[in-house]
């Protein structure tokens, strides 16, 4: 019997380039060309003013601290194996707030406001994701 993966992405035609960057090491966001606003997570509208005219752009990688949970227990495969983690929301350097994990720290040493870099995590089948990992 195949386990159901609950992690993996289903990229569509506008967000298959946001995770063939993501394999690459590359975190992108959508900037409005009418508005000028960045915004993540990928869509093709900006959710500030309603425009279809958005771009990719390499995010710089740096973020803060906003919010953050230690998740002990998770029923949906493959998470169950990955606890504990860290879910948490960033705030990226270019303005939008990003859900995302934390890792390579220390759950006692998290504290809003930290600085924190992004890192790339394998998840398999071709696929890897953005995490934080504290800047220093």
């Amino acid at each position: 019997m195949t386990t159901m993966r609950f992690d993996l992405p289903t990229p569509d035609e506008f967000t298959e380039h946001f995770w063939d960057a993501a394999r690459d090491g590359h975190l992108l966001i959508g900037r409005c060309s009418a508005c000028g606003k960045a915004h993540y997570y990928p869509r093709p509208f900006c959710p500030h003013c309603g425009s279809e005219s958005v771009a990719w752009e390499e995010a710089s990688g740096d973020a803060t601290l906003y919010t953050w949970s230690v998740v002990y227990q998770n029923d949906l495969p493959p998470f169950g194996g990955r606890v504990p983690y860290v879910a948490a929301i960033v705030d990226l350097a270019e303005g939008p707030r990003m859900m995302t994990n934390v890792v390579d720290c220390d759950h006692a040493a998290l504290r809003a406001g930290m600085a924190l870099r992004v890192t790339f995590q394998d998840i398999g089948d071709g696929y890897s994701i953005p995490v934080f990992a504290p800047a220093s």
